[in-house]
């Protein structure tokens, strides 16, 4: 499967964003998808995860502002991001990994997106 993240930009602290990412090659219904993001000389944060039976999980650093979405339709996996803080700036990944159990590791993640750039201003 490849997948294409976008919909990052510059935006104030206490807005919101919305990032897709759009899937091809192999419907996402087959896949774990999750949500990543890393700022410089850090390593790899887990944000989120739409997995097995349609749940979903959240980072504490995120949970009750960021919320996963999917449209199988459209093959897209989204990431509604509100009352966003300067600290949420970072690139953003999307990745994908077979189905099966929970996890919030890097490492389960096979298929990765290019990232896309979220700057939140004060």
């Amino acid at each position: 499967v490849q997948l294409q993240a976008f919909g990052g930009g510059l935006v104030q602290a206490g807005g919101s964003l919305r990032l897709s990412c759009a899937a091809s090659g192999r419907t996402i219904s087959s896949y774990v998808m999750g949500w990543f993001r890393q700022v410089p000389g850090k390593e790899r944060e887990f944000l989120s995860t739409y997995w097995s039976g349609g749940s979903t999980y959240y980072a504490n650093s995120v949970k009750g502002r960021f919320t996963i979405s999917r449209d199988n339709a459209k093959n897209t996996v989204y990431l509604q991001m509100n009352s966003l803080k300067p600290e949420d700036t970072a690139v953003y990944y999307c990745a994908a990994r077979p189905l099966g159990l929970l996890s919030t590791a890097r490492s389960a993640y096979a298929y990765w997106g290019q990232g896309t750039q979220v700057t939140v201003s004060s």
